[in-house]
This record gives structure tokens, C-alpha cells and sequence, in this order.
């Protein structure tokens, strides 16, 4: 009989960025449990809201199998004193051992019987430390120092087997069928079973599926604005926070007055967006409206206190936005390079007037216009405003605006708006050639400065976001085709680019992992070159001639290296036999510097027939030497594009 199982872990609001990882881990670690335990069944799913986890199970059994296993103890040769301590060992007598013929010759032995233990037994168990073990960035004591630790107070737990509790306790709480509803629109106790917990909550104003909540909000946001010519901004991000603060989210309209559209959009936007959670509307024609949508987490509003309350508090966030605007207009951005000697950008490496200086030079060396070189000078001048300090999110975006305004030309003030760019593995790169320079050469200067002093990312630490700018250089670098040779670089900076450019474009491009280890063996770090390579590779791999030419090369590089052939001599034309030697060399010649997909064909016949006819290891040392130099230059000639030898192939290697 399979049985359902339910946990609950109630705590004080965790934060909304954490859940989803620690719900992945909490599956993880349950499954493993399951599986290691014999228990039978699979996690059927994970849900959360900020003041709990649900993992849910089901197909348990009800207790694990009996098991018998087969003990070898010492060998008989050993004597009885021997069996005497293995028996005990077993918890048996002398006489119930048995005797087991092995290769090594005859040994005592034992066929212990263990008897399976209760499910309910085992969870009771290993739930405790299982749920102190979900990962978090931080966690907190809440009884005391030396006691539990968790990313915030456990209050209360759940958990079902069946319909009976598994008894265990964590830092005082025990486990128990009574959950705790919403704050505010549910009771503090509520008995419930397997069966009606989600319907339970619900009635107690707690909607458990993050999913379902997700899709509240988005109906109710298009039903606030159906028939008005007005749409919410789109913002999955957002929605998905919004998703995992709430429990029982509600969709509110509030507006304000058209003044402050005034203030740039990117101004409004991020004040909305990132201080207060709000969803910016936009008209017909995306142009931003005066009204934003909040997400409250209650299920009504009938007298508007909490739509008036919001809207005191943004019209008070777009007064700072607007003061700071104003104020920080009276210093030109060129006037604040100078400030920028007192902002630290990394204690061991300087300020960020000493970065602004490297950015600008590599700028220069690279071949940026004058253009490109005064957007590097005053990338970083926007970090001493008003503006940036209260609205950190606005960097870049906010030195862009300024010298929009401050009539930097136009290629100026959209490089330093851009030069962040991309923030995420699907964000934009620079819009610009201008931007792309600048972008790059401040990503390469914060990876080449930090490696330099020893700060390289360890684990999940990665405090100067150095994978993010890694990322970012790969792909302006490819995206953008910017002509880039890595200067400055170093053994472990090299390693952590090279491993970020796998990453790129097996996972992000979508190449197989093979393809991308046999090109970037070839060499990667011309990575425009290597993308191209990548492509001609991918589109000849269908085709039926490329596993057994792989194969073949693979062969090859195996024939050269039990060898011991390395030097790379040529080859003398003048000891070729005559036949398919001679015919393997004639289509070497004849298609060297034609493209890849054209030579792979009528060259595998003839390195087929090669191996088929041609003995490589000749009696004569001359013939022996000159076939591997032969084989030496083909495999060279091909290197230049890929390894084939890291090609996995279903085509099976002949032996040597």
C-alpha cells in the first residue's frame, strides 16, 4: 500500500529572492532521502509563500522491505578463534555460519537478515537535520547562540504520513496536523489532513501555489486597466517577487499627479519598480501614464486607505527624485572625475578615478573613437550624484541622462547609458559601437584588477559579480563582434575565461559540449573565430561522413602518441607507395583551403582505404617515420579548426 506524505515548515517572511533555491534543494534533499532509505515514492511537488515550504510526496511505502545480504568474514584457515569474533560480530553463534568458495578460497560467512523499519520511524528520524540542511545564503540562531540555526524562526511544522502525524521537534516546535493561516484574514490554528490542507488555507485567506498567485495578479492587473487604452510594463521579475511576498495577493490602481512625468521615465520607472514594488502603466503608445498598479497582500480595499497610502509614499519618493535631478544638475559630469579620487573601488586596487583612467586607456588601445574615449572618462562620474546614491539601481543609466542633457554628443551620453550592459545572460548588449567598447573595457579592467590581487569567485561567493562580467565580455565580444585579444591576461583569469566561454556557448548558444571542447582546443581566444568555427561544425555534423572522420582522426592522434611522435617533420612525397597512400596524399593536396564541409567528404574514402591498406607501423623506420609525418600533417591541418578527437562518436575505433 503507497502512502502520501506532507511537510510544512512555517516561519517568520523569508525573503522572496531566497524560496525558489531553497525549495529545489529541499526536493533534492527529500528524494535522496527517499531513495537512499528504500522508502519508495517521489516528491510530487514544492510550493511556498513567504511564511512557509510545502513539499508534498507521494507513493511512500509503509515501511522498507526486509533485506538479507551475504557476509564474508575471515578466511577458515583462520581457525575457530577467527569465527568465534566473526560470529559475535554478526550477533550469532560459530555454529550458524556458513561457508562461501571464493577465488581466494573458502571464507566463514553470514547471510544477515535485517528487518525493514516503518516509514514514519525513518522521517521521524532524518526530517530534523534534513531541514536545518536547505541551504541558505544566511541563516539565523532564534533561541539562543548554539542553537538551531535557519534562515528565519521556525513557528510551526506539519507533517502527515498518511493521515498520521511523524512526530519529531525542531528548536522547541513539534510537529503536529495544525497549520497557521494569513495574518490577517486567518485563524492562528487550523487542523488539517493531506486532502483538504490547500482548500484549508485558502479559507483562511492563504493561496499556497506560487503559480496560482502569479496568475491572480496578472488577471487582476489586466482587469484594472481593460478599457482605459492603458497595459501594465511588462515585468516577469517583478511579478515573480510580488508572487513570493504575498500570500493572498490583490491588484490596486493608484495614480499621480502628471507633473513628475516631467522626470525622465527611467527615473520614474526604477522609483516605482525597485523601491516600492509598483508596476508602471504605459499608454497606447508606451509612453509611461500617470498611474502605477501595487500588489497588496490582503484581499480588499474597500475605502481606498491602502491605495492612498501607496500613493503618499511614491509622490514622496518622486519629490526626492525630482530634487536630486535639480540638484545634481548644478556639476557637470567632466566636473566630477576629480570626486571620484574619494569613491574606493576595490580597497586593494584603487579608486574609481584610477579605474576610470585604465578603462579610458584600454578604450584607446583598442581603437575607440574620441567619442568612445570621453564616454569611458565619465562612465563612472554618475557614482558621486544625489541620484545614484539614493537610487543605486540608476548607475550608468543616470550619467547617460546627464550628459544627454549636458549636451554630450549623442554617441557620448548612450555609451555611458549603456555601458552596464548586458546585466543578465538575456539582457542586451550596448546598443552602440561606442557603448560595446566601453562596457568591454570596464568588465575586462574589474576581472584583470581583481584576479590580480587574488580575488577570484570561490563556490557561490562572488562579491565584485566577476562571473556576471565575464559573461558580459563573451558576448559583446561575440555578439557584438568587437576584435578582442585578451591583454593582460593571466593563468587563472585564462582558466575562469575559458570556462565562462564553454559555458556561453554549450549552454547559452546551445552547442553540444563535445562540439564546444573540440573547437575551443583548436583555441579560443579569438572568439569570433572560434563562433564561426563552432557554426561550420555544427552544420556538418548530420552529415554521414563526420563520426567515421572523426574516428579516424581520433585514431590518428592515438597512432601518433603511442608513438612517441611529436616533432612534426615533413614528409618526403618521394617514399609514398604508389595506391591509396599516394591517393590519400593527392586529396590532401587538392583540398587544402577549401572550406571544411567540402573536403570532409571525398576525404574520408581515402583515409578509410588508408587504414584498411596501408600498414603505419612499417618494418623500414624511414616508411614508419614518413606515414606518421603524413598522418602528423593531416591532423595539424585540421586542428586549426577543432580537436575531432573530443568528438564523441558512435562509430568505433579500430585498433591500431
Amino acid at each position: 500500500m503507497s502512502v502520501p506524505f506532507l511537510l510544512e515548515i512555517g516561519t517568520e517572511e523569508i525573503p522572496d529572492w531566497m524560496i525558489v533555491p531553497a525549495l529545489n534543494n529541499l526536493q533534492d534533499m527529500f528524494q535522496g532521502l527517499l531513495d537512499q532509505q528504500s522508502l519508495g515514492g517521489r516528491v510530487a511537488s514544492t510550493d511556498a509563500t513567504p511564511r512557509r515550504l510545502v513539499l508534498r510526496a507521494e507513493g511512500l511505502v509503509e515501511r522498507q522491505a526486509d533485506t538479507e545480504e551475504l557476509v564474508l568474514g575471515p578466511p577458515k584457515s583462520a581457525g575457530q578463534g577467527a569465527a568465534t569474533g566473526f560470529a559475535k560480530k554478526m550477533g550469532t553463534t560459530p555454529d550458524l555460519l556458513a561457508s562461501e568458495t571464493t577465488a581466494k578460497g573458502e571464507y566463514f560467512s553470514f547471510r544477515k537478515r535485517t528487518q525493514g523499519q516503518s516509514t514514519a520511524a525513518i522521517l521521524a528520524r532524518e526530517l530534523p537535520a534534513l531541514i536545518l540542511k536547505i541551504q541558505w545564503p544566511k541563516t539565523m540562531y532564534w533561541n539562543g547562540k548554539g542553537s538551531e540555526r535557519f534562515i528565519r524562526p521556525v513557528r510551526w511544522l506539519v507533517a502527515l504520513f498518511g493521515d498520521s502525524v511523524v512526530p519529531f521537534e525542531i528548536g522547541g516546535v513539534h510537529s503536529g496536523s495544525a497549520t497557521v493561516g494569513h495574518r490577517l484574514l486567518g485563524k492562528p490554528s487550523i487542523l488539517v489532513t493531506i486532502r483538504d490542507f490547500d482548500e484549508q488555507l485558502r479559507t483562511n485567506g492563504v493561496i499556497v501555489s506560487a503559480g496560482e498567485r502569479r496568475r491572480k495578479i496578472e488577471t487582476e492587473v489586466a482587469a484594472l486597466l481593460n478599457g482605459k487604452g492603458l497595459r501594465a510594463k511588462p515585468d516577469p521579475d517583478l511579478l515573480h517577487t510580488l508572487a513570493y511576498i504575498t500570500e493572498f495577493p490583490t491588484a490596486i490602481l493608484g495614480g499621480f499627479d502628471s507633473q513628475y512625468l516631467e522626470l525622465p521615465r527611467e527615473v520614474l520607472i526604477t522609483v516605482m519598480r525597485h523601491h516600492q514594488k509598483y508596476f508602471s502603466v504605459e499608454d497606447a503608445n508606451g509612453n509611461l501614464a500617470p498611474h502605477f498598479i501595487a500588489v497588496m497582500n490582503t484581499n480588499a480595499d474597500p475605502d481606498g486607505l491602502v491605495r492612498h497610502g501607496n500613493e503618499r509614499v511614491l509622490i514622496s519618493r518622486f519629490n526626492d527624485a525630482r530634487f536630486f535631478w535639480q540638484q545634481d544638475q548644478k556639476k557637470k559630469l567632466e566636473d566630477r572625475l576629480p570626486d571620484l579620487k574619494n569613491v574606493t573601488f576595490q580597497a586593494k586596487v584603487g579608486s574609481y578615478f584610477e579605474k576610470t583612467q585604465r578603462v579610458a586607456d584600454l578604450v584607446k588601445k583598442l581603437g575607440g573613437s574620441a567619442h568612445a574615449q570621453r564616454a569611458a572618462l565619465l562612465s563612472k562620474c554618475d557614482l558621486t550624484t544625489d541620484m545614484v546614491k539614493e537610487f543605486t539601481d540608476l548607475q550608468g543609466i543616470v550619467g547617460g541622462l546627464y550628459a544627454k542633457v549636458q549636451n554630450e554628443p549623442t554617441q557620448v551620453w548612450q555609451a555611458i547609458y549603456d555601458h552596464y550592459k548586458p546585466l543578465s545572460m538575456e539582457g542586451d548588449i550596448p546598443s552602440t559601437a561606442e557603448g560595446r567598447l566601453v562596457s568591454l573595457a570596464d568588465k575586462w579592467d574589474t576581472l584583470v584588477s581583481c584576479f590580480a590581487v587574488g580575488m577570484m569567485p570561490t563556490g557561490s561567493k562572488d562579491p565584485f559579480a566577476l562571473r556576471r562580467a565575464a559573461q558580459g565580455v563573451v558576448r559583446i565580444v561575440v555578439e557584438g563582434r568587437v576584435q578582442f585579444d585578451f591583454p593582460g591576461i593571466g593563468e587563472d583569469l585564462a582558466e575562469f575565461m575559458r570556462d565562462r566561454t564553454e559555458y556561453y556557448f554549450r549552454d547559452v548558444r546551445g552547442f553540444a559540449y563535445d562540439e564546444a571542447r573540440a573547437c575551443m582546443a583548436a583555441g579560443w581566444q579569438d572568439l569570433i573565430d572560434l563562433d564561426a568555427r563552432l557554426k561550420r561544425v555544427q552544420a556538418i555534423r548530420p552529415t554521414p561522413d563526420f563520426e567515421p572522420i572523426a574516428a579516424s582522426f581520433k585514431r590518428i592522434k592515438n597512432i601518433l602518441k603511442q608513438a612517441n611522435y611529436a616533432d612534426g617533420e615533413a614528409y618526403r612525397e618521394e617514399l609514398l607507395e604508389a595506391g591509396p597512400e599516394k591517393d590519400l596524399h593527392a586529396e590532401m593536396r587538392r583540398s587544402t583551403g577549401h572550406p571544411l564541409e567540402s573536403r570532409i567528404g571525398p576525404l574520408r574514402p581515402k583515409v578509410d582505404l588508408f587504414f584498411d591498406k596501408v600498414l603505419v607501423n612499417a618494418p623500414d623506420p624511414a616508411i614508419r617515420r614518413n606515414r606518421l609525418a603524413l598522418l602528423h600533417c593531416l591532423l595539424q591541418e585540421f586542428s586549426t579548426i577543432a580537436d575531432f578527437s573530443e568528438i564523441v562518436t558512435e562509430t568505433k575505433e579500430p585498433k591500431n
